[in-house]
């Protein structure tokens, strides 16, 4: 294996990351998963990178606290600094065994401040408050905070709940203000759509003329999603693609680094090991860089640095070709074993009417099993799917036959023109799939190992322009 682009520590696993840009350097704190039993308390921990690409871990940043303290479990928050150079985390304290109203456990925000030192931090018990009435007490999480400078001001957006309301819409991202970053009043609701359950790391930032709204939400999907408006007072206007990436990447927060806007998240790893796994939480650190269209709306793929980390092109084994199938399914496999990791990227021209195409991953010497990445241009999505599917007894009907792909791995796109082009990082069990630099999916590829790359066509057709496949050069 060559140096790897994605990141996970060697002792666990990332969730949620707080990014904090610094003189150039993108600061990654991150969530610390261990999966241990029984379960041991959540710290920060800190990781860096400067080209977007080698990322070095600087260890435990922010310690979670003692087993009767609030903070046993140190959850999502933001930093930044003020006008003397003061660093100030804000985060979420919660201890199972701290509860409030109907027996769950507080939530409660809390604050550390530094001198410079990113990985070291004066706890501040004294700061810490909870939700008001009216709220729930155990959803008051992830505060973000940024300065409002058009009214002189700093403010808070927290993931908060209504107390009253239907059960999955009650979740609005609550508003605090505050003068010196210590004494915070509540103030009006920021964002109140009633629509989910909780709409978990909330930020804004602005890009030009548009402001944007970025939340993770679990009960309509779990997606990272935002919004978009021309002041950070709204309204927000939903996006046609209001999604970042698919159901495996989550809880992602950006930060502005060198005129660019970076999100970072994690890609879920799955029970088992295995396709049909149930998703968890936390996985292993992804970069998406956004880019803003035209009209406004945002663009995501992997950063330039990490595509060109693969240096090195290998032979394919496919040449361009067209393929046809008016009334039924063409492929071609490669005779040429695909690297575990690569960086593939193939240029389609689709002819109109066709109902699918796309790329063959991991593939077998006939196509038949492997992993799909499938364009639809009738439906206008992306999904990935795979093949065989899950059994559901032995007769020769019972497999799944009815399952479109692999659930919640479905990306809205616009392929509405004649051509389109893939790129897929590969490494190990890790596939981040872009379109058109446009629209991003990643996930997990566990169980089927074959070694072959292919393209098809059905019901309709479609010619390959290009297919390359590079490799990294040397170990790192």
């Amino acid at each position: 294996m060559q140096g790897s682009v994605f990141f996970r520590p060697s002792d666990g696993w990332v969730g949620d990351v707080i990014p904090f840009e610094r003189d150039g350097e993108l600061n990654l704190f991150y969530l610390h998963e261990h999966r241990a039993d029984p379960k041991p308390g959540t710290s920060w921990s800190l990781a860096v990178t400067r080209d977007l690409l080698h990322i070095e871990d600087r260890g435990v940043a922010l310690a979670h606290g003692a087993d009767d303290e609030g903070d046993f479990n140190a959850y999502t928050g933001s930093v930044v600094q003020d006008a003397e150079g003061t660093y100030h985390l804000f985060y979420t304290g919660q201890n199972p065994r701290i509860v409030g109203d109907g027996g769950a456990p507080l939530q409660l925000v809390m604050h550390a401040t530094s001198s410079g030192d990113l990985t070291s931090w004066v706890r501040h018990p004294e700061h810490t408050f909870g939700a008001p009435d009216g709220y729930e007490s155990a959803d008051w999480r992830d505060p973000f905070v940024y300065f409002d400078e058009q009214h002189g001001t700093w403010r808070m957006l927290i993931a908060a709940r209504h107390r009253e309301g239907p059960e999955r819409r009650r979740g609005l991202i609550a508003g605090c203000e505050s003068g010196d970053l210590v004494t915070w009043k509540y103030a009006e609701p920021f964002w109140d759509p009633r629509r989910c359950i909780t709409h978990e790391c909330p930020e804004v930032f602005a890009l030009g003329e548009w402001w944007y709204l970025v939340y993770s939400e679990f009960s309509e999907s779990f997606a990272t999603r935002y919004r978009m408006a021309r002041s950070p007072e709204g309204p927000w206007r939903v996006p046609e693609r209001d999604t970042v990436d698919g159901r495996a990447f989550y809880a992602a927060k950006s930060a502005e680094v060198g005129g660019r806007r970076i999100f970072a998240g994690w890609i879920a790893s799955r029970e088992g090991d295995t396709d049909d796994g149930a998703w968890q939480w936390a996985g292993t650190l992804s970069l998406l860089e956004a880019t803003q269209n035209a009209d406004g709306t945002l663009a995501f793929s992997p950063p330039v640095e990490v595509f060109a980390a693969f240096g090195r092109e290998v032979a394919t084994g496919l040449a361009p070709a067209a393929l046809s199938a008016p009334d039924g399914f063409d492929c071609l496999v490669s005779d040429v074993p695909l690297p575990e990791q690569a960086y593939i990227r193939a240029e389609f021209a689709v002819e109109p009417g066709t109902s699918e195409c796309g790329l063959l991953l991991r593939t077998g010497a006939d196509g038949d099993q492997g992993y799909v990445v499938r364009l639809e241009p009738r439906r206008g999505r992306m999904v990935l799917d795979r093949w065989p599917r899950r059994r559901t007894g032995d007769a020769q009907w019972q497999i799944s036959g009815d399952v479109p792909y692999v659930i919640e791995l479905e990306r809205p796109a616009d392929l509405s023109g004649r051509t389109h082009t893939l790129e897929v990082i590969l490494e190990e069990d890790i596939a981040v799939v872009t379109l058109d630099r446009q629209v991003c999916l990643s996930t997990r590829l566990y169980d089927i190992t074959h070694d072959r790359l292919g393209v098809f066509v059905g019901e309709g057709g479609a010619e390959l322009l290009d297919l390359t496949v590079r490799v990294r050069d040397t170990a790192e």
